[in-house]
């Protein structure tokens, strides 16, 4: 299977390392995965911000970078949900569409495309999983807790076989950890105050790590707990997940 994997530029500048593993792991899957070399933001930062009107560039570049590609495969579920809901082209809207329906958060695809529900690695710590609220309410990744149903999620389900892993049972399972984009610019007070108190559930269960599917949400919460001195350290999932052997 042939997939183009597409980096948020956050990713890229501060976490490459999540974005090696996102593209190691797939290859382990099985998958052929091509890098579109001139890639760049897609434009939820400025859509984020109220200038949605202005992100012809991006989508123009998004369009140029990834069209021909069957799948689109991406380790950050807001910059999936970003490109599902806003990539549009006045030009050529059935390519457009045809994108907006073809790009995947990593674990979605893991699961949902490939059809593979649990991978066997080895971390050997105590990991709290952080459902970002993109990947859980825009995504459906997981199930929300205000919902009369049965809880899933699918990043928590591929974690299930991974050797040595202690994978917590969190008291609030879907608690927004206050990043939202350019909300922890605009209200930083706020933001912060919601870090520390989704911080507060993963102390509370002696975690060594905090994982979730969007290096976002994990960097918000990085730079809280750096602050704090806390000895609690965040990784994204795919570097769980691609800690196992082919």
């Amino acid at each position: 299977m042939k997939a183009a994997l597409f980096i948020p530029c956050y990713v890229d500048q501060f976490y490459p390392k999540a974005a090696i593993a996102a593209y190691e792991l797939l290859q382990k899957l099985g998958c052929y995965v091509d890098f579109p070399m001139k890639q760049t933001c897609c434009g939820q930062p400025m859509a984020n911000s109220g200038y949605q009107h202005l992100t012809e560039g991006c989508d123009a570049n998004f369009i140029a970078n990834f069209a021909g590609f069957d799948y689109i495969v991406c380790p950050s579920g807001s910059c999936v949900m970003h490109v599902k809901e806003h990539l549009h082209s006045d030009t050529n809207k059935e390519l457009a569409a045809k994108l907006r329906s073809s790009v995947y958060e990593l674990t979605e695809f893991i699961t949902d495309i490939l059809k593979i529900e649990s991978i066997e690695g080895d971390f050997p710590f105590r990991v709290g999983m952080h459902q970002s609220c993109h990947g859980q309410r825009g995504l459906k990744l997981s199930q929300m807790s205000e919902l009369n149903a049965p809880f899933f999620s699918k990043p928590g389900q591929l974690l299930t076989k991974i050797k040595g892993i202690d994978l917590v049972s969190l008291s609030r399972k879907d608690e927004c950890c206050g990043f939202g984009g350019t909300f922890c610019v605009t209200e930083e007070a706020i933001s912060v105050k919601m870090g520390q108190d989704r911080i507060k559930d993963h102390e509370k269960h002696h975690v060594d790590y905090i994982t979730g599917v969007d290096m976002s949400c994990l960097m918000h919460l990085e730079g809280i707990l750096k602050r704090q001195k806390s000895p609690i350290k965040t990784i994204h999932i795919a570097e769980i997940l691609n800690t196992f052997k082919v």
